[in-house]
């Protein structure tokens, strides 16, 4: 479930920890836009770091949600990687026909189908972990190791609240 927007008569800057205010809010400062256009850089970078790989970044990164117990069904790895149900499925069975992973039925209900990762699978992502290890640590050379910390531990808490106001839509931050 998705957070609705809920727009409120004019506001300034009032309210528990103003971030914003009506009055000088521009988009190219707020988050939302921040994080998306970060995104869409690394996303675009990491495609192109990828090229002439066996597998891609979006396949790397099922292979990596599996193997970090991130998620264990196509319908997890959806969700986890906001991909929708369908291409996640034709990317799922592009990993099982290539040996990467295999879908096992659960034994106390059948209708559940459960992925998991096989050696070949592990083997993929583990050989292509130094790409991204040299990508980001590039990428993040003029940042201290305190930056890249405090930003983790940021995005860390952003994330628990944006999934905080998606479990309670009635919760305050989900007025977004």
């Amino acid at each position: 479930m998705v957070a609705k927007a809920t727009f409120l008569p004019y506001i300034a800057c009032m309210g528990k920890n103003p971030h914003y205010c009506v009055e000088d809010f521009r988009g190219e400062i707020c988050i939302g836009y921040l994080i998306s256009r970060v995104y869409a850089l690394n996303r675009s970078q990491l495609d192109a770091e990828f090229e002439g790989e066996d597998i891609n970044f979006t396949q790397w990164r099922v292979l990596m949600c599996l193997r970090d117990g991130l998620a264990d069904t196509s319908a997890d790895l959806s969700r986890e990687l906001s991909h929708d149900k369908g291409s996640m499925t034709r990317l799922v069975d592009q990993l099982e026909s290539r040996g990467m992973i295999r879908r096992q039925r659960d034994k106390d209900d059948r209708r559940h189908v459960f992925l998991k990762l096989t050696a070949p699978g592990r083997a993929a992502v583990n050989r292509l972990i130094p790409k991204l290890v040299n990508y980001y640590n590039e990428l993040l050379v003029d940042f201290s190791p305190q930056d890249v910390k405090h930003l983790t531990q940021l995005l860390t808490k952003l994330r628990a609240a944006l999934k905080a106001a998606e479990a309670n839509p009635a919760h305050e931050g989900a007025q977004l």
